[in-house]
């Protein structure tokens, strides 16, 4: 076996240019593969542990993964507003425990402005079931004298360079266009989250109160002709917020889900939409999941055709190397050594192939991941592969092995005559 690894390496370094192009082919069906389900497993990863510990999330009638998607992880279309008293009715209910009001709809240089209370900090949970923490400062006071401050998550803070005490001002609407800035009135950073890998990261956080002094002298997305209200004269105001955007709902009892779920339901002040976070992801799944499907499917047939140019080439070169296979066999080399002469050079160009495309894998998440974070909040983990991509893997070594064995059984079956005698 060893003298045929060694023949195989020299035969496959002799036709080098050739293998070299199907390898990279076979690298590209492997990257393709595994990093495809690098990103589903941790898309889905990132997306269920955004949110913890919250069972109802509350807000406008619309579609269930539409109000998931804006509300917790920052993307999507706004939806309406809901109002204040209508929180207030729901906080009132007996199985109630918490509500965590949100307000949405302004950024800071492309990222979410996050209007909430301070407990906010305290009662919003990730993952398995973390609170937040922060890395250095303090949260909001979520009073008047503490108005205009901000807690920044932490890839607003490494990637803008913001330190504690320094002053940002905030923009109005989500996408931060030029000249629709509140620059009056300036923030103050007080505070940055420890990271989690979550939307939080690229949240600007600030008070109600304070989102509400801000739009004092707006109206319809733009400032008020000839009325312009000072930051110091916006605390004489009523700040207190008479709708929002959204809010998360805790409740005493788990139990109590599905009770709490239809009196919002039926609520008669406003239509209400009450969504449980399992639930909605599990819609949204189904429906990422068809397009998984096609995108995993794309990537099967390049890497079919990556195997099948594999036997292409073998079969092409035959013809060439049958004086070689001859001599191999006139040296004493029986028919079953010709044959496994050959699946293992198609066994080592699909294993290097292979390896070449998982390293390029890893490579996209060092190199992309940082970018993905910062434009969806989507975290890429550098982890150990998982067993699916494993077994995507190892499927790939076994049909580049199995797409050996045909151009290795044509040459079994080649006579040593055929081999010595001239073509015409």
């Amino acid at each position: 076996m060893r003298a045929l690894w060694s023949i195989a390496l020299r035969s496959a370094w002799n036709r080098r240019l050739t293998l070299s192009l199907v390898m990279l082919s076979i690298a590209l069906a492997s990257f393709l593969l595994l990093s495809l389900e690098r990103m589903r497993a941790d898309v889905r990863g990132s997306f269920s542990n955004s949110v913890s510990g919250t069972d109802l999330v509350v807000g406008a009638r619309t579609g269930p993964v539409q109000l998931m998607l804006y509300a917790v992880f920052r993307v999507g279309g706004a939806t309406n507003n809901i109002k204040i008293n209508s929180l207030q009715a729901i906080a009132a209910h007996r199985a109630v425990s918490w509500v965590l009001p949100i307000s949405l709809g302004d950024s800071h240089r492309g990222r979410p402005v996050l209007g909430t209370t301070p407990d906010y900090f305290t009662r919003f949970l990730y993952g398995d079931r973390q609170a937040l923490a922060l890395a250095e400062g303090r949260a909001f006071a979520g009073t008047l004298d503490g108005l205009y401050e901000a807690v920044l998550g932490a890839e607003v803070a490494q990637a803008l360079g913001y330190r504690l005490g320094q002053k940002i001002t905030l923009s109005h609407g989500a996408g931060g266009v030029l000249g629709t800035e509140h620059a009056d009135k300036p923030f103050t950073v007080v505070g940055v989250l420890a990271p989690t890998g979550t939307p939080v990261d690229r949240t600007v956080h600030v008070s109600l109160q304070a989102i509400e002094a801000i739009h004092l002298d707006w109206a319809g997305g733009a400032p008020l002709p000839g009325m312009a209200i000072a930051p110091e004269q916006a605390r004489k105001f009523d700040l207190q917020p008479k709708e929002v955007t959204a809010a998360l709902v805790g409740l005493k009892s788990r139990a109590a889900v599905f009770n709490v779920q239809r009196f919002i339901a039926g609520y008669e002040g406003e239509p209400l939409l009450a969504v449980l976070p399992g639930v909605a992801l599990d819609e949204l799944w189904e429906i990422v999941g068809i397009g998984e499907k096609a995108l995993l499917g794309m990537s099967v047939l390049v890497a079919a055709v990556s195997l099948a140019s594999l036997v292409a080439v073998v079969l092409a070169g035959l013809n060439e190397r049958r004086r070689e296979l001859a001599v191999l066999r006139a040296v004493g080399a029986g028919p079953r050594h010709v044959l496994w002469l050959l699946a293992l050079e198609g066994a080592l160009v699909t294993g290097i192939g292979a390896l070449l495309g998982a390293l390029m894998s890893l490579a996209g998440v060092l190199l992309a991941g940082p970018w993905v974070q910062t434009k969806f909040g989507i975290g890429l983990q550098l982890s150990a592969p998982t067993a699916t991509q494993w077994g995507l893997f190892a499927a790939i070594l076994l049909a580049g092995m199995l797409a050996s064995l045909v151009p290795g059984w044509r040459a079994y079956r080649l006579s040593l005559a055929d081999g010595l005698s001239p073509r015409s």
